[in-house]
């Protein structure tokens, strides 16, 4: 009760405007809610309705980090078009497989890394339920209770959330406008004697910051020297035509790279692919095989359909598309702003002036029927966070909706 007693008399202290308190006080608890500042359990303060109000609230949810919906629905009937002509494959589907995947999975796997620089070598790479589980199995295979992990300030909250579950202990390392700084991540390594990395250096979430080439081999010259085992997450650089390498590919013998298909197809396709070498692949097999024994056949069956047919192409370009459509609607609605967005990234990085507070800011959205996420929810520990909110551009059903919504709210 005493965090829920603290955000009350903030409210009350610093609430200027016409809002009832008790109005205000329960938007700001929603929004804390949201933000990971109260979590499953915390006690509330007793909640009231005003007479004839209803409990029904519609929102623009712009907080949320999925795939835009496009051609995915009709890409899953033609994989299982495809899959009932082929009886050898159905009956594979339905047997025991290696926890790791099956070889023919693997091949498409090493295929789809090929992207971000890799050699395309099967026996590199392994099948996971999405980029969430290859993190989860990597930590725990390489992590015990206690161990520091360093990554970004801001970094991606699944990853936090394990981290906490196995009671690591996270160190932020200062970023710039190109993610990591590399002399901060060795003052880092060397402090904490920390042997794990965990990374976003191609659109990082949820800034959408880049490193260069030049940034990456100074991140990886690092690595070599403190000896760190990086795990780089490349989820949403799948989105891009033509990324630059991967910092894995600068240090393979040492590192894992994760990707998955989940923000650039389909979220609900819980398919990622894992490669490090061999040695550590056996590893994390063996912690796979000991949390949930193997890897369903069935999703990376329709994950392998898709690039063999040309389908998982066709769904990235028109993921590309809806993306620029709604890059080009955001920078018309919020011309005259300062804000930061890159090319093939679903979300706007917003900072805000010296006058406003994303707390309050983000309450204020959602007063108006739009939810974004402010850099508590990505904050390492106890840093400051930048005030600043994510804006997700993937969420509205329809452009209309998005511009009659979003513009009038957005200006400050």
């Amino acid at each position: 009760m005493a965090k829920v007693s603290q955000l009350m008399i903030s409210n009350i202290l610093l609430n200027q405007t016409d809002t009832p308190k008790f109005q205000s006080i329960a938007a700001d608890l929603a929004q804390a809610i949201l933000n990971g500042q109260l979590v499953a359990g915390e006690k509330l303060t007793p909640q009231r309705r005003e007479p004839g109000a209803t409990s029904a609230v519609s929102y623009i949810d712009m907080a949320q980090n999925v795939a835009i919906p496009t051609d995915d629905d009709g890409a899953l009937l033609r994989a299982m078009a495809t899959l009932s002509q082929s009886g050898a494959h159905i009956d594979e589907v339905l047997k025991y497989q290696p926890e790791a995947g099956a070889q023919r999975h693997h091949q498409i796997g090493a295929q789809w890394l090929t992207r971000f620089g890799t050699g395309g070598a099967w026996n590199r790479v392994m099948v996971t339920h999405g980029a969430q589980h290859a993190i989860a199995g990597v930590l725990r295979t390489v992590m015990r209770p206690g161990d520091t992990l360093l990554t970004e300030s801001l970094s991606y909250p699944g990853m936090l959330a394990l981290a906490r579950s196995m009671r690591l202990q996270v160190i932020g390392v200062e970023m710039d406008d190109q993610g990591m700084l590399p002399d901060a991540l060795d003052r880092a390594a060397q402090t904490f004697n920390s042997r794990t990395l965990f990374c976003s250096p191609t659109l990082h979430n949820p800034t959408g910051s880049s490193m260069s080439m030049e940034r990456r081999e100074a991140i990886a010259a690092v690595v070599r020297r403190r000896n760190l085992l990086p795990m780089e997450d490349a989820v949403h650089a799948a989105a891009l035509t033509h990324p630059l390498p991967a910092l894995c590919t600068l240090v393979p013998e040492q590192s894992f790279l994760v990707s998955s298909f989940s923000k650039v197809m389909a979220p609900g396709l819980r398919v990622g692919y894992l490669e490090a070498s061999p040695r550590w692949l056996d590893k994390v097999a063996a912690s796979i095989r000991a949390d949930c024994w193997m890897v369903a056949p069935l999703m990376p069956e329709i994950a392998t359909i898709w690039p063999e047919t040309g389908e998982a192409e066709h769904l990235i370009g028109l993921q590309r598309n809806a993306i620029a459509e709604r890059l080009a609607e955001a920078k018309r609605l919020l011309a005259g702003i300062d804000m930061r967005c890159a090319e093939h990234y679903p979300h706007l990085w917003l900072p805000l002036p010296q006058s406003w507070r994303a707390g309050s800011y983000a309450a204020s959205l959602r007063q108006a029927g739009v939810l974004v996420r402010t850099m508590d929810h990505f904050a390492v520990g106890r840093a400051v966070t930048p005030h600043a909110v994510r804006i997700g551009l993937n969420k509205p059903a329809s452009m209309e909706q998005y511009a009659a919504v979003c513009g009038p709210s957005w200006r400050y």
